[in-house]
Protein backbone atom coordinates (compact mmCIF):
# COMPACT_ATOMS: atom_id res chain seq x y z
CA UNK A 1 0.00 0.00 0.00
CA UNK A 2 0.95 3.73 -1.02
CA UNK A 3 -0.07 6.08 1.49
CA UNK A 4 -1.83 9.56 -0.47
CA UNK A 5 -2.40 12.79 0.40
CA UNK A 6 -5.60 14.79 -1.15
CA UNK A 7 -5.25 18.63 -1.52
CA UNK A 8 -8.11 19.72 -3.40
CA UNK A 9 -7.59 17.75 -6.97
CA UNK A 10 -3.67 16.45 -6.24
CA UNK A 11 -3.25 13.25 -4.98
CA UNK A 12 0.74 12.69 -4.06
CA UNK A 13 2.35 8.79 -3.17
CA UNK A 14 4.63 8.81 -0.22
CA UNK A 15 6.57 6.88 -2.82
CA UNK A 16 8.00 8.37 -6.13
CA UNK A 17 4.54 8.36 -7.71
CA UNK A 18 2.46 11.60 -8.37
CA UNK A 19 -0.73 12.46 -9.74
CA UNK A 20 -3.73 14.31 -10.36
CA UNK A 21 -7.01 12.70 -9.78
CA UNK A 22 -10.25 13.69 -10.12
CA UNK A 23 -12.93 11.95 -8.11
CA UNK A 24 -16.74 13.22 -7.90
CA UNK A 25 -16.24 12.63 -3.99
CA UNK A 26 -14.40 15.84 -3.79
CA UNK A 27 -15.50 17.93 -6.50
CA UNK A 28 -17.55 19.72 -3.95
CA UNK A 29 -15.33 20.55 -1.44
CA UNK A 30 -13.63 23.59 -3.02
CA UNK A 31 -17.30 25.08 -3.14
CA UNK A 32 -17.54 24.60 0.78
CA UNK A 33 -15.15 27.68 2.81
CA UNK A 34 -14.06 27.65 6.04
CA UNK A 35 -13.87 24.11 5.97
CA UNK A 36 -10.97 22.20 8.20
CA UNK A 37 -9.41 18.98 7.62
CA UNK A 38 -12.02 16.36 5.62
CA UNK A 39 -10.91 12.51 5.68
CA UNK A 40 -12.39 9.82 3.64
CA UNK A 41 -11.44 6.49 1.55
CA UNK A 42 -10.94 6.24 -2.50
CA UNK A 43 -11.79 2.94 -3.93
CA UNK A 44 -9.16 0.71 -5.63
CA UNK A 45 -8.22 2.27 -8.68
CA UNK A 46 -4.59 1.91 -10.72
CA UNK A 47 -2.11 4.20 -11.95
CA UNK A 48 -0.46 3.01 -15.35
CA UNK A 49 2.91 3.75 -16.08
CA UNK A 50 5.26 2.78 -19.13
CA UNK A 51 5.33 -0.72 -18.03
CA UNK A 52 3.84 -1.35 -14.44
CA UNK A 53 0.48 -0.57 -13.19
CA UNK A 54 0.11 -0.19 -9.31
CA UNK A 55 -3.15 -0.93 -7.49
CA UNK A 56 -3.52 1.45 -4.73
CA UNK A 57 -6.53 1.90 -1.90
CA UNK A 58 -5.12 4.64 0.27
CA UNK A 59 -6.34 6.57 2.98
CA UNK A 60 -6.75 10.48 1.76
CA UNK A 61 -6.97 13.70 3.45
CA UNK A 62 -8.47 16.79 1.76
CA UNK A 63 -6.81 20.00 3.32
CA UNK A 64 -8.22 23.44 3.15
CA UNK A 65 -6.46 26.89 3.22
CA UNK A 66 -6.28 28.19 6.83
CA UNK A 67 -8.85 31.50 7.06
CA UNK A 68 -6.89 34.56 6.42
CA UNK A 69 -6.53 36.78 8.91
CA UNK A 70 -8.18 40.19 8.35
CA UNK A 71 -7.38 43.11 10.46
CA UNK A 72 -8.63 46.74 9.90
CA UNK A 73 -6.39 49.84 8.27
CA UNK A 74 -5.71 52.31 5.87
CA UNK A 75 -4.94 51.66 2.15
CA UNK A 76 -3.59 53.94 -0.39
CA UNK A 77 -4.65 53.29 -3.81
CA UNK A 78 -3.78 56.78 -5.62
CA UNK A 79 -1.78 59.79 -4.77
CA UNK A 80 -3.94 62.46 -3.61
CA UNK A 81 -5.90 64.74 -0.62
CA UNK A 82 -6.68 63.33 2.50
CA UNK A 83 -9.88 61.03 0.56
CA UNK A 84 -7.67 59.26 -0.56
CA UNK A 85 -7.02 57.14 2.67
CA UNK A 86 -9.34 54.24 2.79
CA UNK A 87 -10.38 52.35 5.83
CA UNK A 88 -10.79 48.84 5.05
CA UNK A 89 -10.14 44.76 5.40
CA UNK A 90 -6.32 44.61 5.14
CA UNK A 91 -4.76 40.84 5.35
CA UNK A 92 -2.18 40.59 8.09
CA UNK A 93 0.15 37.04 7.39
CA UNK A 94 2.16 34.97 10.23
CA UNK A 95 5.30 36.42 10.83
CA UNK A 96 8.41 34.59 9.24
CA UNK A 97 11.77 34.12 10.24
CA UNK A 98 13.60 37.23 11.70
CA UNK A 99 9.62 38.38 11.90
CA UNK A 100 7.43 39.48 14.64
CA UNK A 101 3.72 40.37 14.39
CA UNK A 102 2.51 43.55 16.56
CA UNK A 103 -0.86 44.66 17.53
CA UNK A 104 -0.97 48.57 17.65
CA UNK A 105 -1.60 50.58 20.79
CA UNK A 106 -0.56 53.83 18.88
CA UNK A 107 0.63 55.23 15.56
CA UNK A 108 2.29 57.96 15.33
CA UNK A 109 1.75 61.01 12.52
CA UNK A 110 4.11 62.54 11.06
CA UNK A 111 4.92 64.52 7.67
CA UNK A 112 6.51 61.78 5.85
CA UNK A 113 3.18 60.29 5.80
CA UNK A 114 1.42 62.95 4.01
CA UNK A 115 4.41 63.14 1.67
CA UNK A 116 3.89 59.65 0.79
CA UNK A 117 0.04 60.51 0.51
CA UNK A 118 0.48 63.23 -2.23
CA UNK A 119 3.58 61.79 -4.39
CA UNK A 120 6.30 63.60 -2.70
CA UNK A 121 7.74 60.50 -1.64
CA UNK A 122 7.49 57.31 -4.21
CA UNK A 123 6.13 54.43 -2.71
CA UNK A 124 7.10 51.18 -3.59
CA UNK A 125 3.76 49.89 -5.02
CA UNK A 126 -0.18 50.65 -5.20
CA UNK A 127 -1.99 49.74 -2.91
CA UNK A 128 0.10 50.75 0.38
CA UNK A 129 -0.61 51.26 3.92
CA UNK A 130 1.26 54.16 5.07
CA UNK A 131 2.78 55.29 8.66
CA UNK A 132 6.33 54.83 10.02
CA UNK A 133 5.90 54.78 13.57
CA UNK A 134 4.35 52.48 16.21
CA UNK A 135 4.35 50.75 19.38
CA UNK A 136 2.51 47.99 20.39
CA UNK A 137 2.28 44.62 21.77
CA UNK A 138 4.15 41.17 20.16
CA UNK A 139 1.20 38.62 19.37
CA UNK A 140 3.48 36.22 16.86
CA UNK A 141 7.17 35.65 17.04
CA UNK A 142 8.63 34.09 14.07
CA UNK A 143 10.47 30.90 14.11
CA UNK A 144 13.89 30.30 14.63
CA UNK A 145 14.08 33.84 16.36
CA UNK A 146 15.35 34.94 19.86
CA UNK A 147 15.79 37.89 21.67
CA UNK A 148 11.65 38.57 21.54
CA UNK A 149 8.37 36.65 23.04
CA UNK A 150 4.72 36.97 22.79
CA UNK A 151 3.42 40.04 25.33
CA UNK A 152 6.92 42.58 24.93
CA UNK A 153 6.22 46.13 24.39
CA UNK A 154 8.11 47.29 21.17
CA UNK A 155 8.25 50.76 18.85
CA UNK A 156 9.70 50.91 15.96
CA UNK A 157 9.77 54.43 13.29
CA UNK A 158 11.30 54.42 10.03
CA UNK A 159 11.13 51.51 7.56
CA UNK A 160 9.23 49.20 6.69
CA UNK A 161 6.07 51.62 5.80
CA UNK A 162 2.66 50.10 7.10
CA UNK A 163 2.01 51.60 10.76
CA UNK A 164 -1.52 52.42 9.72
CA UNK A 165 -3.14 49.39 10.94
CA UNK A 166 -4.60 47.68 13.77
CA UNK A 167 -1.38 44.66 13.48
CA UNK A 168 1.60 44.44 11.48
CA UNK A 169 4.41 42.59 10.63
CA UNK A 170 7.81 43.90 11.14
CA UNK A 171 11.22 42.94 11.25
CA UNK A 172 12.19 42.08 14.75
CA UNK A 173 15.87 44.05 14.00
CA UNK A 174 13.91 47.16 13.50
CA UNK A 175 11.79 47.22 16.61
CA UNK A 176 13.03 48.52 20.38
CA UNK A 177 11.84 47.50 23.76
CA UNK A 178 9.69 50.09 25.63
CA UNK A 179 11.10 50.73 28.74
CA UNK A 180 7.61 50.38 31.33
CA UNK A 181 8.24 53.20 32.74
CA UNK A 182 6.72 55.30 29.28
CA UNK A 183 3.13 55.17 28.18
CA UNK A 184 2.41 53.79 25.06
CA UNK A 185 1.21 56.86 24.04
CA UNK A 186 4.30 58.63 24.55
CA UNK A 187 6.76 56.29 22.97
CA UNK A 188 4.88 56.60 19.94
CA UNK A 189 4.35 60.59 19.92
CA UNK A 190 8.53 60.86 20.92
CA UNK A 191 9.63 57.44 18.62
CA UNK A 192 10.21 58.95 14.82
CA UNK A 193 10.42 62.87 16.26
CA UNK A 194 12.81 61.89 18.87
CA UNK A 195 15.21 59.93 17.56
CA UNK A 196 14.97 62.71 14.40
CA UNK A 197 15.90 65.18 17.17
CA UNK A 198 18.94 63.15 18.46
CA UNK A 199 20.55 62.69 15.01
CA UNK A 200 19.88 66.16 13.89
CA UNK A 201 21.10 67.45 17.07
CA UNK A 202 23.67 65.35 17.85
CA UNK A 203 25.21 64.07 14.68
CA UNK A 204 24.20 65.53 11.80
CA UNK A 205 24.91 68.99 13.28
CA UNK A 206 26.88 68.59 17.05
CA UNK A 207 25.31 71.29 19.38
CA UNK A 208 27.49 72.30 21.94
CA UNK A 209 27.03 75.07 24.58
CA UNK A 210 27.14 78.72 23.12
CA UNK A 211 25.73 77.77 19.64
CA UNK A 212 23.23 80.01 18.62
CA UNK A 213 20.70 77.81 16.61
CA UNK A 214 17.12 78.89 14.25
CA UNK A 215 14.91 76.33 15.01
CA UNK A 216 11.54 76.69 12.31
CA UNK A 217 7.75 75.22 13.14
CA UNK A 218 9.29 75.21 16.94
CA UNK A 219 5.92 74.18 18.29
CA UNK A 220 5.81 71.19 16.30
CA UNK A 221 6.25 67.83 16.92
CA UNK A 222 10.22 67.71 16.13
CA UNK A 223 10.56 71.22 16.47
CA UNK A 224 8.98 71.09 19.90
CA UNK A 225 11.64 68.10 21.09
CA UNK A 226 14.52 70.25 19.26
CA UNK A 227 14.18 73.36 21.36
CA UNK A 228 13.97 71.48 24.39
CA UNK A 229 16.96 69.45 23.62
CA UNK A 230 19.02 71.75 22.57
CA UNK A 231 18.58 73.71 25.64
CA UNK A 232 19.06 71.78 28.02
CA UNK A 233 22.39 70.77 25.58
CA UNK A 234 23.51 74.51 26.43
CA UNK A 235 22.53 76.57 23.03
CA UNK A 236 20.43 79.52 22.62
CA UNK A 237 17.52 78.60 20.79
CA UNK A 238 15.70 81.07 18.45
CA UNK A 239 12.15 79.87 17.24
CA UNK A 240 9.64 80.93 14.88
CA UNK A 241 6.05 79.88 15.20
CA UNK A 242 2.71 81.17 13.58
CA UNK A 243 0.39 82.23 16.53
CA UNK A 244 0.27 83.64 19.80
CA UNK A 245 -0.53 80.10 21.69
CA UNK A 246 2.11 78.16 19.61
CA UNK A 247 4.62 81.37 20.42
CA UNK A 248 3.86 80.59 24.49
CA UNK A 249 4.28 76.63 23.94
CA UNK A 250 7.48 76.95 22.48
CA UNK A 251 8.82 79.32 25.31
CA UNK A 252 7.86 76.18 27.39
CA UNK A 253 10.10 74.05 25.08
CA UNK A 254 13.07 76.50 26.03
CA UNK A 255 12.94 78.75 23.19
CA UNK A 256 14.87 81.87 24.58
CA UNK A 257 13.73 83.80 21.42
CA UNK A 258 10.21 83.69 19.74
CA UNK A 259 9.94 85.00 15.98
CA UNK A 260 6.01 85.21 14.99
CA UNK A 261 7.05 85.07 11.06
CA UNK A 262 3.17 86.00 10.03
CA UNK A 263 3.85 89.78 11.76
CA UNK A 264 7.42 90.60 11.50
CA UNK A 265 10.44 88.97 9.15
CA UNK A 266 12.29 86.23 10.73
CA UNK A 267 15.87 87.19 8.87
CA UNK A 268 15.60 90.83 10.59
CA UNK A 269 14.41 89.71 13.90
CA UNK A 270 17.40 86.79 14.01
CA UNK A 271 20.09 89.33 12.81
CA UNK A 272 18.65 92.27 15.64
CA UNK A 273 18.90 88.90 18.56
CA UNK A 274 22.29 87.76 16.78
CA UNK A 275 23.59 91.47 16.85
CA UNK A 276 24.28 90.70 12.93
CA UNK A 277 26.91 87.63 13.73
CA UNK A 278 23.99 85.04 12.21
CA UNK A 279 23.73 81.45 13.79
CA UNK A 280 25.05 78.18 13.65
CA UNK A 281 23.30 76.34 12.52
CA UNK A 282 19.38 76.48 11.50
CA UNK A 283 17.11 73.53 11.31
CA UNK A 284 14.14 73.66 8.60
CA UNK A 285 11.42 71.27 8.05
CA UNK A 286 9.58 74.03 6.44
CA UNK A 287 11.25 74.01 3.04
CA UNK A 288 9.64 76.70 0.07
CA UNK A 289 8.50 79.57 2.15
CA UNK A 290 12.02 79.98 4.28
CA UNK A 291 14.76 78.41 2.62
CA UNK A 292 16.28 81.41 1.32
CA UNK A 293 15.77 83.15 4.28
CA UNK A 294 17.09 80.33 6.45
CA UNK A 295 20.60 80.61 4.42
CA UNK A 296 20.35 84.15 5.19
CA UNK A 297 20.01 83.60 8.99
CA UNK A 298 23.58 81.74 8.36
CA UNK A 299 26.99 82.71 9.85
CA UNK A 300 30.21 81.94 8.44
CA UNK A 301 30.53 78.23 7.81
CA UNK A 302 27.47 77.46 9.39
CA UNK A 303 24.74 74.96 8.66
CA UNK A 304 21.69 74.90 6.57
CA UNK A 305 20.04 71.54 7.91
CA UNK A 306 17.23 71.14 5.90
CA UNK A 307 14.85 68.26 7.01
CA UNK A 308 11.18 68.61 5.70
CA UNK A 309 9.34 70.60 3.44
CA UNK A 310 6.26 71.25 4.48
CA UNK A 311 5.29 74.40 2.83
CA UNK A 312 6.60 72.20 -0.56
CA UNK A 313 10.23 71.97 -2.28
CA UNK A 314 12.55 74.82 -1.67
CA UNK A 315 13.05 76.61 -5.32
CA UNK A 316 16.40 75.78 -6.84
CA UNK A 317 18.98 77.52 -6.51
CA UNK A 318 23.01 77.75 -7.36
CA UNK A 319 25.49 76.18 -5.31
CA UNK A 320 27.47 79.35 -5.91
CA UNK A 321 24.50 81.12 -3.33
CA UNK A 322 27.00 78.83 -0.61
CA UNK A 323 30.12 80.63 -1.21
CA UNK A 324 30.09 84.33 0.04
CA UNK A 325 29.90 82.77 3.76
CA UNK A 326 31.29 79.10 2.83
CA UNK A 327 27.84 77.71 4.17
CA UNK A 328 26.95 73.93 4.31
CA UNK A 329 23.88 72.57 3.13
CA UNK A 330 22.63 68.76 3.80
CA UNK A 331 18.90 67.12 3.21
CA UNK A 332 19.19 64.30 6.23
CA UNK A 333 17.11 61.45 6.35
CA UNK A 334 16.79 59.48 9.95
CA UNK A 335 17.00 56.46 8.32
CA UNK A 336 20.81 56.13 6.90
CA UNK A 337 21.46 57.97 10.19
CA UNK A 338 20.19 54.42 12.13
CA UNK A 339 21.55 52.08 9.23
CA UNK A 340 22.79 49.63 11.80
CA UNK A 341 21.32 48.32 15.17
CA UNK A 342 23.63 49.21 17.19
CA UNK A 343 22.88 53.05 15.50
CA UNK A 344 19.26 52.36 16.46
CA UNK A 345 19.63 51.23 19.72
CA UNK A 346 22.10 54.04 21.11
CA UNK A 347 19.45 56.65 19.73
CA UNK A 348 16.25 55.53 20.82
CA UNK A 349 17.90 54.65 23.82
CA UNK A 350 19.03 58.05 24.27
CA UNK A 351 15.99 59.45 23.37
CA UNK A 352 13.99 57.30 25.99
CA UNK A 353 16.50 58.21 28.63
CA UNK A 354 15.78 61.97 28.21
CA UNK A 355 12.29 61.22 28.39
CA UNK A 356 12.87 59.35 31.85
CA UNK A 357 14.63 61.64 32.95
CA UNK A 358 12.52 64.90 32.15
CA UNK A 359 14.87 66.76 29.30
CA UNK A 360 12.56 65.67 26.87
CA UNK A 361 8.57 66.34 27.54
CA UNK A 362 6.17 64.94 24.76
CA UNK A 363 3.29 67.30 24.07
CA UNK A 364 0.85 64.75 22.84
CA UNK A 365 -1.74 67.53 22.10
CA UNK A 366 -4.05 65.79 19.61
CA UNK A 367 -5.65 62.43 19.38
CA UNK A 368 -7.55 60.74 16.48
CA UNK A 369 -9.22 57.32 15.81
CA UNK A 370 -7.08 55.73 13.01
CA UNK A 371 -10.45 55.47 11.05
CA UNK A 372 -9.91 59.24 10.65
CA UNK A 373 -6.64 59.95 9.92
CA UNK A 374 -7.57 62.05 6.72
CA UNK A 375 -9.06 64.37 9.15
CA UNK A 376 -5.50 64.38 11.43
CA UNK A 377 -3.93 64.65 8.29
CA UNK A 378 -5.59 67.65 7.03
CA UNK A 379 -5.15 69.59 10.66
CA UNK A 380 -1.60 69.01 10.74
CA UNK A 381 -1.41 69.94 6.72
CA UNK A 382 -2.87 73.13 7.61
CA UNK A 383 -0.93 73.84 10.53
CA UNK A 384 -3.76 73.69 12.89
CA UNK A 385 -1.66 71.51 15.29
CA UNK A 386 0.83 71.61 17.73
CA UNK A 387 2.97 69.13 19.25
CA UNK A 388 2.48 65.36 19.02
CA UNK A 389 -0.24 63.59 17.04
CA UNK A 390 -1.57 60.00 17.89
CA UNK A 391 -3.70 57.58 16.25
CA UNK A 392 -5.68 55.17 18.36
CA UNK A 393 -6.27 51.70 16.58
Amino acid sequence: MVALTLHHSCLQASGHLSRHLYHPKFSKSRQKSHLSTHSCRIPSFSLSTRSTAVAVRAQCTVVESPVKKMVKGIRVYEHGGPEVLKWEDVEVGEPKDGEIRVKNKAIGLNFIDIYYRKGVYKPASFPFTPGMEAVGEVVAVGSGLTGRKIGDLVAYAGNPMGAYAEEQILPADKVVPVPSSIDPIVAASIMLKGMTAQFLLRRCFKVEPGHIILVHAAAGGVGSLLCQWANALGATVIGTVSTNEKAAQAKENGCHHVIMYKNEDFVSRVNDITSGKGVNVVYDSVGKDTFKGSLACLKSRGYMVSFGQSSGSPDPFPLSDLAPKSLFLTRPSMMQYNETRDELLACAGEVFANVASGILKARVNHKYPLARVADAQADLENRLTSGSIVLLP
